[in-house]
């Protein structure tokens, strides 16, 4: 009897359902993600040549509190729309002023878009002088 050898077989993977799971799980990710483009603005700050007393110029303030309300020179706005923010603005520029300075005080709680809602909101009323009052730190006192 003549009996045949076994052949030894070999051995293969088969990469195939890998290389298209590893593409579907590519596109996937493609197609799920989100692109965020970040801005930024670019500023060249101006160096300052000497002093300037707060005193020289016509101010109107603006508060904002950590719910978000707006007052300009102490007195409550009725909404916080930038329309709103700017005929207040505009109603409280004194007359014959040339350029008052806008000094914002914005709580530390309260949120950014409000902030940036009354510096869009002086920007269109034509107010381009800006200032954040800020508070010295315990240590430095």
């Amino acid at each position: 009897m003549n009996f045949r050898q076994p052949r030894e077989r070999d051995v293969d993977v088969n990469l195939t359902p890998l290389i298209d799971v590893v593409f579907l799980l590519l596109i996937f990710f493609m197609v799920s993600t989100t692109f965020v483009k970040e801005s930024k603005i670019d500023l060249t700050l101006p160096q300052a040549s000497e002093d300037v007393r707060e005193d020289d110029f016509a101010r109107i303030e603006v508060a904002v509190d950590r719910e978000g309300e707006v007052f300009v020179d102490e007195k409550a706005l009725v909404n916080t729309q930038v329309e709103t923010i700017r005929q207040a603005l505009a109603a409280a520029r004194p007359e014959g002023e040339a350029q008052p300075v806008v000094i914002i005080s914005a709580d530390a709680a309260a949120a950014y878009q409000r902030v940036v809602d009354v510096m869009d909101a002086a920007r269109q009323a034509g107010l381009n002088r800006i200032t954040f009052p800020t508070r010295a730190r315990a240590e430095d006192r």
